[in-house]
């Protein structure tokens, strides 16, 4: 992903590209506190355990941060509220404008459609860490909202009646997969399909590229999608 983001910003647009792979020099650095030059913001694509480093470090540096990471534990996410009282914060983990507009559609079927069935298959490639996708807890907590009383079942492997208000997630791993979400409501009488499918990782630095755009112009606080498509 930092690659693609690289490669679509322009280099006349990079003010440094940093990874633990790389050795200082030429533009490229190990770490972001080998960097003091100057910049407008941090976009992070990188791991949830960068969490610490990069929001010390945009704090310091007074510069908006947008990560793009997931799997965040809960202290990482303490770092992130934390960081978000000083600097803009922006935390999505996923950049499409697609799953965000996937998002916003589901929550008013979810608060539209009555006492419906809620199941959701995400499908990744074979190297993916995380189960299930931060998209698809993203996508599960903004059904919450609307189903307040609802309980997540992630991975359903035991026979009996599904609970009345069970959000189901259901994950698949294979090949090179970029990224697919399925959500389905059901009330037995008719059925409702929404699904998003990502087919190239460029879609994410676009997306990216557009919301950082927006973020350099906010003030401090904790800011995601919602925000962006409705700002």
């Amino acid at each position: 992903m930092g690659h693609i983001l690289a490669d679509m910003a322009g280099n006349e647009n990079i003010a440094a590209l940093v990874d633990v792979a790389f050795a200082t020099g030429e533009g490229k650095y190990h770490s972001l506190d080998d960097f003091t030059g100057g910049a407008d913001c941090v976009i992070d694509f990188s791991n949830h355990k960068a969490t610490e480093a990069v929001t010390s470090y945009c704090v310091k540096r007074n510069l908006p941060v947008l990560i793009a990471s997931t799997g965040q534990t809960d202290d990482e996410m303490s770092m992130i509220h934390e960081a978000a009282k000083k600097i803009p914060v922006f935390i999505s983990p996923n950049m499409s404008v697609g799953v965000a507009l996937v998002a916003d559609i589901a929550e008013r079927v979810a608060r539209l459609f009555g006492d419906c069935d809620i199941e959701m298959i995400e499908a990744h490639h074979n190297q993916k860490l995380d189960v299930p996708s931060g998209t698809a807890l993203m996508l599960a907590k903004r059904l919450q909202e609307v189903r307040k009383d609802s309980s997540l079942n992630i991975g359903r492997h035991e026979n009996g009646k599904r609970p009345e208000n069970e959000i189901g997630i259901h994950s698949l791993r294979y090949g090179s997969e970029v990224g697919t979400h399925e959500i389905i409501f059901s009330n037995g009488l008719e059925t409702i399909t929404i699904r998003h499918d990502a087919k190239n990782r460029a879609l994410f630095a676009k997306g990216a590229l557009s919301a950082v755009k927006w973020l350099v112009n906010q003030k401090s606080g904790l800011y995601g999608m919602k925000d962006f498509i409705g700002g």
